[in-house]
């Protein structure tokens, strides 16, 4: 069978074990420029024409090039709409929302804006303007200064899976991605990440997606353009008012990404692929998505699997960083939860799910071309995919294990 690795695909064969697949099959792709078209014909909520006056000074945040979005046809749209309503392209700043990732490189910026490009700027964690607090007033909500003083705030975004907000997209892309470690602190802190509604796939009743909701009301943010994947592609997008875009994409979402499942198995294989399989950081997603989310697969004891890539080793962002240096200078995962559920700084919480899960499961991520850094962090590193599994295993491989939500069966 073929498995994601990178850009391309491994073949993976495990003759001496029990094999089974679990493929999400529901939803059926749609063309994103027209649905971009359509979703701004007829939005949820107000139009965009009512959100933006001729002379506005205009600020589009995007993701950034962990996330996986055709964010140069949706920027295509909107700029089109925009000067529909009179605000021409030089009254635009695309705003790159890194959160504590690295800067994108010019290169990377024009390879996924194309032609936009020279409208971007990386977000700048350093010059940040407070706009509110949340919780009780306890957290100060910072925003980067090219949102915060543009007249009109606009965003694109990715409905799916997320560990903390249930989905990701709507207010989360300028909250998290211009924003500042006071609010990251806060929202992926052991206490937040504690709190009863705060797991993948749920959105309602989520603190941590009602506090990004709130804080985006205070950043500004007046109009959304998200979509939603699913194994055939883009399955639809949505735009107009941040919250109702989000429910309306992740109810798409999980009626094509669930499946269900009725036994336990010794061992997960994950497949990630590009954009994730960059780092660690972001690879391990696949690991803590498949072992904490609603229906965790695995035995008492049993294996994750991970091949990934790893062009850029654990990654260089200050988030990636931070999970670096706890993984690596952990003895153990043990102690290491048990020590970060007092604290910790922002971008090391990655660390913290990793370290919740590897207390039960152990972890192999298999061709990488970063293997002494896997080993580093209390995890294994394997040639490949058989070597990391005992023959006669019983096997449960998730080809996108971040787009698949497992479900009792």
């Amino acid at each position: 069978m073929d498995l994601p690795l990178g850009t391309g695909t491994i073949d993976v064969s495990l003759p001496d074990c029990g094999v089974t697949v679990a493929e999400p099959t529901g939803g059926a792709p749609v063309d994103v420029r027209a649905a971009a078209e359509r979703a701004l014909e007829d939005p949820i909520g107000p139009p965009l024409a009512d959100r933006v006056d001729p002379d506005d000074d205009i600020a589009i945040v995007v993701t950034d090039i962990t996330r996986k979005a055709p964010d140069d046809v949706l920027l295509d749209v909107l700029l089109e709409r925009l000067e529909r309503c009179g605000v021409a392209r030089e009254q635009v700043t695309v705003v790159v929302g890194l959160g504590l990732h690295r800067p994108m490189t010019d290169d990377e910026i024009e390879a996924m804006l194309g032609p936009h490009a020279d409208l971007a700027i990386n977000h700048d964690p350093e010059s940040v303007v407070e706009v509110g607090t949340v919780a009780d007033g306890d957290v100060p909500v910072e925003i980067g200064e090219p949102v915060v003083e543009a007249d009109a705030v606009l965003s694109t975004g990715v409905v799916e899976p997320h560990q903390y907000a249930g989905f990701s997209g709507g207010a989360k892309t300028v909250v998290i991605g211009t924003g500042s470690e006071s609010i990251i602190r806060y929202t992926h802190g052991p206490e937040m990440l504690a709190r009863e509604g705060v797991r993948l796939g749920r959105v309602e009743d989520n603190p941590f997606r009602e506090t990004i909701d709130a804080a985006g009301d205070l950043a500004g943010l007046d109009f959304s353009i998200n979509l939603s994947y699913g194994p055939a592609g883009v399955l639809g997008v949505r735009a107009g008012e941040g919250r109702r875009v989000v429910r309306e994409l992740a109810s798409i979402a999980r009626d094509a990404l669930s499946v269900p499942v009725d036994r336990e198995y010794d061992a997960v294989v994950c497949g990630v692929g590009a954009p994730k399989d960059a780092n660690l950081y972001q690879t391990t997603r696949a690991a803590t998505y498949v072992a904490l989310g609603d229906r965790n697969p695995l035995r008492e004891g049993g294996r994750l699997v991970v091949p990934a890539a790893l062009p850029e080793g654990v990654g260089d962002g200050t988030g990636e960083q931070r999970f670096y240096r706890r993984l690596s200078d952990a003895s153990d995962s043990g102690s290491l939860y048990e020590e970060m559920r007092t604290g910790y700084e922002p971008g090391a919480q990655r660390a913290f799910v990793v370290a919740r899960v590897l207390r039960d499961h152990d972890l192999s991520v298999t061709n990488s071309d970063a293997p002494e850094v896997v080993e580093e962090c209390l995890i294994h590193a394997t040639d490949g995919v058989a070597d990391a599994l005992e023959p006669g295993s019983e096997v449960l491989v998730i080809p996108d294990a971040l787009n698949t939500l497992l479900v009792d069966g």
